[in-house]
């Protein structure tokens, strides 16, 4: 299309590339970052602490373990089981580096080692692999190729005490924040996406998840208090937030709405499922630190005593 001059109407490839860079590269606050490296570490060793202190039947030859088939293409990886000493050692060194990335000590060898070993332990046992297992490698790589020790940690303590004069980082590059704002509407669509596709639409599925082994007494106490049709509308809510993610994070003015919707859902999902507390504080985690608006954000920095 042109316009009567004859000029076209289409942009031109490199202004799209000028302005998708310029999204990237904006700078973010660093307390988005540092956030993001306490809760994801804290989220996927509370989830592994049960493993961990059985890591003799975890990874070790005391526990179940599939046997080999050979080769068979429903087994494309096999992975033998450790002596207990070593399964120990990987759970000890699993307990370390996610606590170093947690406090900011050695943050990013931390976080390779910390995504190297869940990544291990998840590959290692498949028949358990939970959804934290297995985004917590690809989260804290991105951690580890992110300045996540640059502020409010261990590291940051000791390079101001070298050198006081140096000024502290307030802000890094977007791209450390944006591949988690991406990550998390992508997944959040794609996951609206496979409930509608299923039975989201024509049956009661929140109400039937209710009822499972993961009932809880809050989700008891709601059930008893709320009307079954209700559960319509709560279902129909998630199917919303879910599907229209990717437009209602980029939106300015549905942005925070739809953060205290998505705040709000995985508030209930842990109140109401009970092991899958850790992925809704995991999930719950990175929505804050990733679309929190910075007057929040800098007003929790100010009720902590911390200062730029």
């Amino acid at each position: 299309m042109k316009r009567a001059g004859g000029a076209s109407l289409r942009p031109a490839p490199g202004a799209i590339l000028t302005v998708l860079g310029d999204w990237l590269n904006a700078p973010q606050r660093i307390e988005r970052l540092a956030l993001l490296r306490v809760f994801v570490p804290a989220s996927v060793l509370g989830f592994l602490s049960s493993r961990i202190i059985h890591a003799d039947y975890w990874l070790g030859s005391r526990g179940f373990r599939v046997p080999d088939l050979g080769g068979d293409w429903r087994q494309p990886l096999y992975i033998p089981a450790l002596p207990d000493w070593a399964a120990w050692a990987i759970g000890g060194a699993m307990i370390l580096s996610g606590l170093c990335l947690v406090v900011g000590l050695a943050a990013r060898p931390a976080a390779l080692v910390f995504a190297i070993l869940v990544a291990y332990g998840t590959l290692a046992d498949r028949l358990e692999a939970f959804t934290v297992t297995k985004l917590a490698p690809v989260l804290t790589l991105a951690l580890f190729f992110s300045p996540c020790g640059a502020r409010y940690g261990v590291d940051a303590w000791l390079a101001a005490r070298r050198d006081p004069s140096v000024p502290r980082v307030t802000h890094v590059l977007g791209g450390s924040i944006r591949f988690f704002q991406c990550f998390l509407v992508t997944m959040y669509s794609a996951s609206g996406i496979a409930k509608a596709r299923g039975d989201w639409l024509s049956k009661q599925v929140l109400w039937t998840h209710l009822h499972d082994a993961y009932q809880t007494q809050a989700s008891w106490l709601l059930m008893r208090a709320l009307p079954t049709w209700s559960w319509w509308l709560f279902q129909g809510l998630v199917l919303v937030f879910e599907c229209g993610a990717p437009f209602w994070f980029a939106l300015p003015w549905t942005r925070t709405p739809a953060l205290v919707v998505g705040i709000g859902m995985h508030a209930m999902i842990g109140l109401m499922f009970g092991p899958v507390v850790w992925f809704a504080l995991l999930m719950g985690s990175m929505l804050f630190a990733s679309f929190v608006p910075d007057a929040p954000l800098l007003r929790i920095r100010r009720m902590l005593g911390m200062r730029d």
